[in-house]
């Protein structure tokens, strides 16, 4: 059977729609390979309907800590299933949209059976076999399950089932601290769960080294966390609906058994290359079976090219969606394949965690600067300004967070921004343009900050930085002196 033939061919239905529709409004013959709904996991069972079920939570803490505002208030619990049911139905409904959209255009075709390579740019969806001359591969990745004895065979939930689970649990059972691990305890424990998290590397380990201890202070003042372990063991009694996870604690030798009533397991993804068989098309993969990509976004295979999860750079849907802008406007515009393109880059690429609280960071690490044998004072300076230290902070009753610059010593370079606390996801990005934009200490203190505002933590921080270099010896030009 010959193949169909089209000008580009993408597989994934997520951020791979960020190229196959722009593609096909253009005129375009696209294939685009789909086996579950359209808009991928950040659509339908990630990113969109975790914070839309995470600021109700977020509601409800408000309302239980009233009382240091001098409000009288009572949570009084939450009507969960009709919570799930209408992000469920708003999330399928924007979906659904996409679908329609797709099958009134005659130069997209979508394939809804799983996909999977049988020759160099060849792909089979069903019965049909699927070519083109630019392949696109953002077929992302799926929770990853860790061998832990008798999960197998126990109803636990991951992430895809639990944003679309309609109970509320009483007593839930959390294995994984990281950035969904949080996020989806938070949720559950906002709304009246009693949260029990094992973390075995502890929460958040891969933000800034001050900016996890913090959060874990405040994490662990809610929520009962375990650091260190993990459990060795899972049963389920089908009669009382039960689970009982063994576990050992850090520097102990005795067992010890927790009884739950639901098993959150978010301990990592794996990528789909496996079930897409990439060898398939001669596309070689990397450590943790991610596709190897260049810094073109290249693949081994000729006029194949992967981003999103499955090339492994970055798990973010901003950072998907912004390696596929960079896919179609240096890969589908061009003429023919050429040999050369200006590489990807991802300077000023920023995360967040939409927890209780937030955290958000941009640009480089304290611990990556010390690991490259900078040190503090001598190579670069930290200024840290805590929420409680601005008028704002007064205002939110903040006993806990901060912001965090990190700034090279003679430049005044930007080299990172670290932030935990109310609203940090927003007030990071008064730095990510600016480390895009190799943009130095001064350009902050020469800004206007609105006063009151949270914003003005971001200038506090960039004034004891600058206090720093002072005390370091640095030059500093009299009038940042001032600001």
């Amino acid at each position: 059977m010959e193949p169909l033939q089209f000008d580009l061919l993408v597989i994934g239905g997520g951020a791979g729609t960020k190229i196959a529709g722009v593609a096909s409004k253009a005129g375009m013959r696209v294939a685009l390979c789909e086996k579950w709904k359209l808009g991928g996991t950040c659509l339908n069972r990630g990113c969109i309907p975790s914070k839309m079920l995470i600021h109700a939570s977020e509601v409800a803490e408000g309302i239980r800590g009233s009382a240091k505002y001098e409000i009288r208030s009572e949570y009084q619990g939450v009507n969960f299933e009709e919570l799930v049911d209408w992000v469920c139905t708003t999330v399928d409904g924007t979906s659904d949209s996409i679908a329609k959209m797709y099958s009134a255009r005659e130069t997209i075709t979508v394939f809804t059976e799983e996909a999977r390579f049988v020759g160099e740019r060849i792909v089979q969806s069903g019965d049909f076999l699927l070519t083109a001359p630019k392949v696109f591969v953002a077929a992302g990745c799926r929770p990853a399950i860790p061998p832990i004895d008798g999960l197998d065979s126990v109803p636990y939930w991951t992430s895809d089932d639990a944003l679309r689970n309609k109970r509320l649990p009483k007593k839930l059972a959390v294995i994984g601290g990281g950035y969904i691990g949080c996020e989806l305890a938070g949720f559950f424990g906002g709304l009246g769960s009693e949260i029990i998290q094992w973390a075995r590397s502890g929460l958040l380990r891969f933000e800034d080294e001050e900016v996890a201890a913090e959060f874990s202070k405040i994490w662990s003042a809610k929520y009962t966390v375990h650091s260190g372990a993990v459990p060795s063991r899972v049963t389920y009694d089908e009669e009382t609906k039960i689970f009982s996870l063994t576990w050992v604690p850090p520097g102990e030798e005795l067992e010890q058994v927790v009884e739950v009533d639901a098993v959150l397991v978010v301990t990592g993804v794996t990528p789909n290359t496996d079930t897409l068989h990439v060898e398939a098309s001669g596309i070689a993969t990397k450590d943790g079976n991610y596709i190897q990509v260049d810094e073109c976004l290249r693949t081994t295979c000729p006029g194949v090219w992967a981003f999103g999860d499955i090339a492994g750079n970055f798990l973010f849907r901003h950072s998907a969606n912004f390696e596929a802008e960079y896919l179609y406007a240096h890969v589908v515009l061009a003429e023919g394949i050429p040999a050369e393109y200006e590489p990807i880059d991802y300077t000023g690429m920023p995360h967040a965690v939409f927890a209780n609280p937030q955290v958000a960071g941009v640009g480089a690490m304290e611990q990556e600067l010390k690991a490259a044998g900078l040190e503090e004072g001598k190579d670069y300076v930290k200024g840290v300004n805590p929420y409680s230290a601005s008028a704002m902070g007064d205002a939110l009753r903040s006993d806990s967070g901060f912001v965090k610059l990190l700034i090279e010593r003679g430049s005044r370079k930007i080299l990172g921004c670290h932030i935990v606390g109310h609203e940090a996801s927003i007030l990071v990005h008064e730095i990510i343009p600016l480390i895009r934009l190799q943009g130095k200490l001064d350009d902050i203190l020469y800004s206007i900050h609105i006063h009151p505002s949270l914003s003005e933590l971001v200038r506090n921080s960039a004034r004891k930085a600058r206090d720093a270099l002072v005390e370091a010896g640095e030059d500093i030009p009299t009038l940042l002196r001032f600001k």
